[in-house]
């Protein structure tokens, strides 16, 4: 069964009505600050902390005054009666809306990290599962020397937790807030008031700000779910490689009754996988504006805003999805042993080369002439199909150096993976 995510939770996240409900927070927690300091009375906190807003009167001011904040303020406004006048004090827009999307931004990443967590927690599966499958490894594509298929996405585990570290610091990077007015100098709202407020909602004041929050912390997040869609792509490349009817060793999960063409019965196509790479494309292309949207005229204008609305619950939204899909992917992969055994001794033991060199050049043999023999053997397989261990057998040059018995060991594919637990030792996956 194909699997369908309707991403509900990462979709309320970026709701309007969501929006709107962390806009009010910030402006109840600013009433609150004030209050702290004796201007804001403290009977006036209680109907504050009541205040609505409501989403059809906001669009219907909007039609008249254009402003997004002046239209949501009169709402709440008419929620209120005399406590309204309190409601935006010292504030600037930017001080909501800035302050509000730090929030937004952390429940989207919370949502991330819990997806990158089951990422890791399928491939942890089919790596422990995997480690001794033997395989070839590939080289610039070509057949290179013995690996096993849970070495390969024991890889994959070390770069996802990595993509775990990153995101940890890109969250670090936004979960700050900001109430310093119009220009950032706190002329209408003491430093007290943001302390208040960012210490109200789990976020950490600016150090400094301008009319807005910097956006060079926008960017490195934006970034940085850029390179999780990177290495998500480079996941999904690899199975829809080795899907490939010429290869064969493993292929995403394909359903009861699920066709893969339209003219040919026969396909089973990576369409999974492939839908993984064309999102990690998306993703990455918005992290270009979110860097763009870093320098703006003297440090204070919303250029970036428009883009944002659309670069920040997109990129979220795909990528969201992108890992479940892909986690669904490598929970349920079908993995073919056989197949790749069969790859792997499909070159007639060419792939031995590198242990025939070292040990002629053991025994004596200078490196050059060691490798010209190696290579001119491995020549006539290509060309004859025959096994390289009989060439070698055969070879007078290997006969002077290294008897059959020496020679039989250099053909087995247990002396390359003698090393494989290391890895996962160090993951601590065994």
């Amino acid at each position: 069964m194909i699997p369908k995510y309707s991403l509900p939770e990462m979709s309320r996240i970026w709701s309007e009505e969501n929006k709107m409900d962390k806009w009010l927070a910030v402006e109840i927690a600013n009433c609150e600050g004030w209050a702290e300091l004796g201007v804001v009375p403290r009977e006036a906190l209680e109907p504050i902390r009541k205040a609505r807003y409501d989403l059809k009167r906001i669009e219907e001011i909007m039609a008249v005054s254009h402003h997004d904040v002046i239209s949501f303020l009169r709402s709440v406004a008419e929620s209120l009666g005399e406590e309204s006048r309190f409601i935006h004090l010292g504030l600037t827009s930017s001080d909501v809306i800035d302050t509000a999307l730090s929030l937004q931004l952390l429940d989207a990443v919370a949502l991330i990290r819990s997806d990158l967590l089951k990422l890791e927690a399928a491939l942890s599966k089919q790596a422990v599962k995997h480690k001794d499958t033997v395989m070839i490894g590939r080289t610039h594509g070509i057949h290179a020397e013995p690996t096993t298929f849970g070495f390969k996405l024991a890889g994959w585990v070390a770069e996802t937790r990595r993509a775990l570290r990153r995101l940890d610091d890109a969250r670090e990077q936004v979960a700050v807030g900001k109430i310093s007015g119009a220009v950032g100098t706190h002329a209408n709202v003491p430093p007290e008031v943001e302390e208040f407020v960012c210490r109200k909602l789990g976020l950490t004041p600016v150090e400094v700000s301008t009319q807005i929050i910097q956006r060079d912390r926008h960017a490195y997040l934006m970034a940085t779910l850029a390179v999780i869609a990177s290495s998500l792509e480079k996941f999904a490349v690899e199975i829809r490689a080795l899907q490939r009817t010429d290869i064969g060793e493993a292929a995403e999960p394909f359903g009861e009754g699920q066709q893969g063409s339209s003219a040919m019965p026969h396909k089973r196509n990576p369409e999974l996988a492939e839908r993984v790479t064309g999102i990690a494309r998306l993703v990455r292309g918005y992290s270009l504006p979110a860097m763009e949207n870093v320098a703006l005229w003297h440090e204070r204008d919303i250029s970036q805003s428009s883009v944002e609305r659309v670069i920040l619950p997109d990129a979220f939204l795909a990528l969201d999805y992108a890992l479940q899909l892909f986690a669904d992917v490598m929970d349920r992969l079908d993995v073919f042993p056989e197949r790749m055994l069969e790859n792997l001794e499909s070159t007639h033991g060419l792939i031995y080369s590198g242990r025939v060199l070292t040990a002629l050049i053991e025994k004596g043999m200078k490196r050059q002439d060691a490798y010209g023999l190696a290579q001119r053997n491995a020549k006539r397989v290509w060309a004859d199909r025959v096994e390289f261990y009989e060439l070698l057998a055969a070879d007078p040059d290997v006969k002077k150096l290294l008897s059959l018995e020496e020679l039989s060991e250099l053909f087995d594919y247990n002396w390359h993976l003698r090393y494989i637990d290391v890895g996962f030792k160090r993951l601590g996956l065994i």
